[in-house]
């Protein structure tokens, strides 16, 4: 149900939501039971056989009047840093990590530039197994770096980039008894394919424009089979276009090649070579869409713009919004269109952009007249 607080918009604004669709609950349960239980039927037999599960899944879309009037479409925010670790990665950690139990294995391993290591850690404590993380040396955030290590996991750090870091993890799963849980391992993509069920389960159809970031490129990968599952199966009618955005310094899949030394704000797509590039080029090929690249400056007023409208994405998250807007001044959407946008991590894995862009709090007198000053306020009830 979409709930507006009184007086922060106007009458003509509020008028331009949609009412909920009227579509029946998936479970009768009163709480979200995790994408293992939610999808069961859906999802490969091995992992759903141990699952390991923290209730992921069930995040909220949230519908933007700022970007719906500001486009002339409907758009909707897949907020996904709701999640038990604030990101999307939980999805597909919950099956992957089931699987692993499953095989025997002892331990997990996992290359990360955040979300994936505080992603692998928690499931990993969860399911009583020894979670190794292998990070690019001072190219994580604090937040997602303390999460791994609250968690319990062992944090190295590689002297090189993320790519460096995960052909350590692809020998270590290859030569000891770990599962690698990147999005390499076919359980990952199984997992956060469920993210497009719940947009149609929701919607009541699938979207006509989803739009999301690109780093390692496996989300884009997961949202296309999941679309394509509902489609075949008669669930939904119709597959929407798939636009995907790389930052422009991290942009590998929109120059045709490898990335040495990717960079930009966004550190959770600073990836230079995409472990799912050619699955993500299939899948915006086969949609009729296209991945392409957003620069910096266009990602932080994004994150800002939908910070005003009280989401709080991670920087990376916010590529999807950038990308979204820049569609609009293209002319490439359709008036009432309906779009999805990914925001694939909470801003609370890497404040420091935040704050940065912030006045410092102004000091003053412990007064409520000093207060309602400074406030703005005029006149005393």
């Amino acid at each position: 149900m979409l709930l507006l607080s009184r007086g922060l918009y106007t009458a003509d604004v509020t008028e331009t939501v949609p009412p909920p669709p009227d579509t029946a609950p998936r479970a009768a349960s009163t709480q979200w039971r995790g994408v293992l239980e939610e999808y069961a039927d859906r999802l490969p037999v091995e992992a759903a056989a141990t699952p390991v599960t923290l209730r992921e899944g069930g995040t909220p879309l949230v519908y933007s009047c700022e970007l719906s009037e500001a486009t002339g479409c409907q758009v909707w925010l897949k907020f996904e840093g709701v999640n038990p670790t604030g990101s999307f990665k939980d999805r597909g950690m919950a099956v992957a990590i089931s699987g692993a139990v499953g095989t025997g294995a002892e331990g997990v391993i996992c290359a990360s530039t955040g979300n994936t290591s505080a992603a692998a850690a928690a499931y990993a404590g969860k399911a009583r197994l020894t979670c190794g993380v292998i990070v690019p040396r001072g190219k994580i955030a604090l937040g997602k770096l303390a999460q791994a290590l609250v968690h319990g996991a062992t944090v190295l750090q590689v002297d090189g980039s993320f790519d460096d870091a995960l052909q350590v993890c692809r020998d270590l799963d290859e030569r000891y008894p770990v599962e690698l849980v990147n999005s390499v391992n076919p359980l990952r993509i199984q997992g956060q394919k469920t993210a497009a069920f719940e947009v149609c389960d929701f919607l009541g159809r699938a979207p006509d424009v989803h739009v999301m970031p690109v780093g390692n490129a496996g989300n884009i990968t997961a949202y296309w089979l999941g679309y394509r599952e509902y489609a075949e199966d008669g669930i939904t009618d119709g597959l929407p276009v798939m636009r995907g955005y790389q930052a422009a310094g991290a942009a590998p899949i929109v120059r045709g090649q490898r990335v040495a030394d990717p960079t930009t704000i966004a550190t959770a797509i600073r990836i230079g070579n995409p472990a799912s590039w050619d699955s993500a080029v299939a899948a915006a090929q086969e949609s009729d869409g296209s991945i392409r690249s957003v620069t910096d400056r266009d990602i932080l007023a994004a994150y800002r713009m939908v910070a005003r409208e009280g989401v709080f994405c991670e920087m990376a998250s916010a590529a999807s919004v950038a990308g979204l807007l820049k569609l609009s001044e293209a002319g490439e959407l359709t008036p009432d269109q309906t779009v999805v946008c990914v925001l694939t991590g909470h801003g609370l894995k890497d404040p420091d952009w935040a704050i940065a862009g912030a006045a410092p709090p102004p000091v003053v007198e412990a007064d409520v007249d000093a207060a309602a000053a400074s406030l703005g306020l005029s006149g005393a009830s």
